[in-house]
């Protein structure tokens, strides 16, 4: 840990990132093969990317309970960590397990009830309900394990074993692969057989995340006395981790909306044509948020000790890496769309309508590996309030009035153009933001120097 503070930033930051980008694509390809095997597995395979296009604002929602913690404590050990103070991230650590389990129960016993009204709501239509239902049942009933398990994969990244959690990813990922086909094709079990294998997975892959944090030679580790909940660990905790609840939450409404709004415009076909989109899409960003986790420990833990300069140094970085990335996604989904298309689906139908989409939507797509990079930033050095803004201008200020009037005027094509408008503006937005923290960083390096 200690040469997070005073190692070179580009080998730190190769060093946290491609770990964490390895577990993120993985992960990444994880929900896309879910979906290709669910499209070519389950009949009729466009009805049933239809239907799991549905659970995304369930996943949203879940996402945002787990960051909420997961994101809140990860980046207040690594702050702890650069200050030294050893007991403060074990305590952090034993109230991130108890909150995760907590959480995690009360999502599943909350949701599980009202499962098709909370689907219709989602967007959900009478030919496409049945596959969101039985894939979320299992999804939601082992709803805990997920999130204990990207918790200690949290944990794991600021406790300074990127490695470990990259292999817990890994191995999750290969479990999942397997089991997929055997589980809906080999015993038929359709789309149910996908949503067991991604639980059965993710149970796999904790046990083996548990296991080295019993390990009592690590810093961060199990023990006596750190499970208590304390009022000011879980507030804090709560605290950092708002912005990333909120983007999230933002997310699961701003998928709701363009889901009702593909069902009512364009029907279950263009709901389809989003979620395939969707998973593409994410292929890239995963990539990023890999960056972005391997930038939160170097960030958390400079900012912790003052060393401002070095915080400024790994996030140039990570924008250059992020902004790369989208560009690369840019080039490859505008000129072979029809071709990352056909993983999913033959239906040429859903291809055309997919397509035309993918064009709309990737317009300004290098633009988002700098928002991301930049919003996360602020998570990472525990600026929850700045952070919390530019996600909020993104999504509620500019994304989600764009879905309600757009959609009215231009029916599909207002929902496909509202994300690379509210894409450009925030960028705009973000920019002005990080330049005023970057001078404030300045100033305060001139007078750290003039005084040591």
């Amino acid at each position: 840990m200690m040469n997070l503070g005073d190692g070179n930033i580009r080998k730190l930051l190769t060093q946290y990132s491609v770990p964490a980008i390895i577990a993120m694509t993985a992960a990444s390809l994880y929900n896309m093969t879910d979906s290709i095997f669910i499209g070519h597995g389950v009949e009729p395979g466009h009805l049933a990317i239809a239907g799991l296009t549905v659970t995304f604002p369930f996943m949203n929602l879940a996402a945002a309970f787990g960051s909420l913690v997961g994101v809140g404590a990860s980046t207040l050990i690594s702050i702890k960590l650069g200050q030294k103070d050893y007991a403060a991230a074990n305590r952090v650590f034993g109230n991130t397990l108890v909150l995760n389990t907590i959480i995690g129960l009360l999502f599943s016993a909350a949701c599980y009830p009202f499962l098709d009204p909370i689907l219709y709501f989602f967007g959900a239509s009478e030919h496409t309900i049945s596959f969101a239902r039985d894939y979320m049942e299992i999804i939601v009933l082992g709803n805990v394990i997920t999130h204990i398990y990207f918790g200690q994969n949290a944990m794991l990244r600021s406790a300074g074993f990127p490695g470990m959690s990259m292999y817990a990813t890994l191995l999750s990922v290969a479990v999942n692969c397997m089991l997929n086909p055997i589980f809906i094709f080999s015993f038929g079990w359709g789309i149910r057989g996908a949503a067991w294998a991604t639980v059965l997975s993710q149970s796999v892959s904790l046990v083996l995340q548990m296991s080295h944090f019993y390990n009592k030679k690590h810093i961060i580790h199990f023990s006596k006395k750190i499970y208590r909940l304390q009022k000011e660990v879980v507030r804090k905790i709560f605290s950092i981790g708002m912005s990333p609840f909120l983007m999230n939450l933002c997310a699961c409404l701003i998928v709701i909306l363009i889901n009702r709004g593909m069902s009512a415009h364009g029907g279950d076909v263009s709901v389809g044509a989003y979620g395939i989109i969707n998973r593409i899409s994410f292929l890239f960003l995963m990539i990023v948020m890999g960056f972005n986790q391997g930038m939160q420990p170097i960030a958390g833990y400079n900012y912790g000790a003052m060393k401002y300069s070095r915080v400024m140094e790994v996030t140039k970085l990570t924008i250059l890496c992020g902004i790369a990335v989208t560009a690369f996604g840019f080039l490859v989904c505008e000129i072979f769309p029809e071709m990352m298309i056909r993983l999913f689906t033959t239906r040429q139908e859903l291809i055309s309508e997919s397509v035309y989409g993918m064009r709309l939507v990737f317009i300004v797509f290098p633009l988002v590996g700098f928002q991301m990079v930049a919003s996360n930033f602020f998570m990472s050095i525990g600026m929850s309030r700045k952070a919390i803004f530019l996600s909020m201008t993104r999504q509620v200020l500019f994304l989600i009035p764009c879905l309600l009037i757009l959609p009215r005027l231009l029916g599909t094509l207002g929902i496909w153009i509202s994300i690379p408008i509210s894409d450009f503006v925030s960028t705009l937005v973000t920019s002005i933001v990080l330049i005023g923290q970057f001078q404030k960083f300045k100033k305060r390096d001139a007078i750290n120097k003039r005084y040591n």
